[in-house]
């Protein structure tokens, strides 16, 4: 096992341990989090120091992070529309029996004007700061580590590893797909870009959906 698959490993691990620990310890947020400027900036000092050990595991090795055009970027397109598709289907099935989305407890149950600034300074964190930087975690680095033994094991390993890195339980099944799937994107279009726009889709609905309905 190379140095880099361990550190990536060991980062994933103490992930996944603080994501839980801090679940055990207070639960879901606040339903209203997302309506405070503290959240984006503590979000943004978390990325950025995930992002840098990153960049630390893959120094002199950039093309494991596959930051580059996709193959094929009209094929891309049509994988990258399906993927998203299949994520809400599973998402859908998953709702007839658990609610996820109520379990991880980011998204407001309602619109609140007044708070207006802190929501969309979250808004830039949720739908560009954290796709950018997971994809690259995951679909980028991730991927391309354990691909070297093989495709399969990286699609599902990675998508193992981004359900458990957020935390929850009854979610898990709808993250560990929509993780695979990512994969499966970066594994057909050889490059995180296009794994970037879905996830940034995917979160940004996410939270209008939340504000709107």
């Amino acid at each position: 096992m190379s140095g880099r698959l361990v550190a990536w490993l060991s980062l994933v691990g103490a992930l996944v341990a603080l994501a839980y620990g801090a679940r055990a310890a207070s639960g879901k947020p606040d339903q209203d989090v997302l309506y405070h400027y503290s959240t984006a900036v503590s979000g943004i000092v978390q990325y950025a120091l995930i992002g840098l050990v990153v960049l630390a595991i893959a120094h002199g090795a950039d093309r494991l992070l596959a930051v580059r055009l996709p193959r094929r970027p009209g094929a891309a397109l049509g994988a990258a529309l399906a993927v998203l598709v299949a994520t809400y289907v599973v998402g859908a099935l998953v709702d007839l029996y658990s609610n996820p989305g109520k379990e991880q407890g980011l998204t407001p149950s309602r619109w609140e004007p007044a708070h207006a600034g802190a929501f969309a300074a979250n808004f830039v964190v949720v739908a560009g700061v954290a796709p950018i930087v997971e994809e690259l975690l995951f679909r980028g680095l991730g991927y391309s580590l354990l691909e070297r033994h093989s495709r399969w094991l990286a699609i599902l390993g990675v998508g193992i590893a981004f359900g458990l890195v957020h935390g929850l339980i009854a979610g898990f099944p709808v993250l560990a797909f929509f993780g695979a799937a990512l994969a499966w994107l970066r594994s057909r279009t050889d490059s995180v870009l296009p794994g970037i726009g879905v996830h940034a889709a995917f979160n940004a609905i996410a939270l209008v959906v939340a504000v709107t309905t």
